[in-house]
């Protein structure tokens, strides 16, 4: 997706180098601007006040992992100043329009000590993070000292606490899986097999598969990720009931409202449904993205 650059009429000139420079849109600032360029671009330079920026973007915000990365420059070209998601782009923008002459302002803390986040960490290996809330205790960590980062190859399952940042690798699809007691591997690799034929999505887009830690102990479900080359993650029962269902489900059986929604709901990237529970045989899979 392209950027967007932003300015107000009278410092169209430099804009326009930055556009150029970028490779960006331009927009001349109007009221609808910024919610125009939130919904298309994955980040925004400013050539205007940082308060009007400010005041414009503030009624949009949602979080940091969905919002664009948003750098203010000032119509000298003096400054690049990351005002939104410094670790989702901006602070790497700023640093680009460094080629224009622009001193990059950086405030955030971790580049500030010269260390790199968890963050820049997942991008430099084309990951992505799955469990997000795990970023503030590691950052800080980061701050401290040395944190180790360990990789772990071919088949394997992870038990991991809330002070642990989970890379996974990039993917635009997550798979929720459920399965009868004892269901074979073959079964369940059949089952995802076809669900991913029916979306139109290969096996190379699934970035994760998950499903309830209630089935640790199923050697199908094991198997049959395993087959894929996929990585398979095991939810507690406090983040699957974050996710309600959308369709009916029998999980109420073993304490849950569903498996497959909420499971590949909750590692999902954009938290959007994009087969709803689909049974096949004694195998039910959901995909989100």
């Amino acid at each position: 997706m392209t950027g967007t650059v932003i300015a107000l009429e009278r410092f169209s000139g430099p804009a326009g180098r930055i556009a150029e420079y970028l490779g960006a849109d331009l927009v001349v600032f109007s009221k609808d601007a910024f919610a125009s360029a939130f919904a298309r671009s994955p980040w925004i330079v400013a050539v205007m006040s940082a308060g009007i920026v400010t005041r414009s973007i503030a009624p949009l915000l949602r979080d940091k992992w969905q919002d664009p990365a948003v750098v203010v420059v000032d119509p000298d070209l003096c400054f690049a100043i990351p005002l939104l998601g410094g670790h989702h782009g901006a602070n790497d923008l700023a640093r680009r329009l460094a080629g224009l002459g622009a001193i990059p302002v950086i405030t955030t803390a971790t580049d500030r000590r010269g260390r790199e986040s968890v963050e820049a960490v997942a991008v430099r290996n084309s990951c992505r993070i799955l469990n997000r809330d795990s970023t503030l205790p590691v950052n800080a960590a980061i701050l401290d000292g040395d944190v180790p980062l360990y990789t772990v190859e071919g088949p394997s399952m992870v038990i991991a606490g809330p002070g642990v940042a989970i890379l996974v690798r990039e993917g635009e699809y997550s798979i929720g899986l459920g399965c009868r007691r004892g269901t074979p591997a073959a079964e369940v690799r059949s089952a995802i097999e076809r669900a991913l034929e029916s979306a139109s999505i290969m096996p190379s887009e699934v970035g994760i598969y998950a499903t309830t830690a209630k089935k640790a102990h199923e050697q199908g479900i094991i198997g049959g990720v395993r087959g894929l080359g996929g990585t398979l993650v095991f939810l507690d029962d406090a983040v699957l009931a974050a996710y309600p269902p959308v369709s009916p489900s029998r999980a109420d059986a073993v304490g849950l409202a569903g498996v497959a929604e909420p499971s590949a709901l909750a590692v999902s990237q954009k938290k959007e449904l994009v087969m709803k529970k689909t049974v096949f045989g004694g195998v039910t899979v959901a995909i989100a993205r």
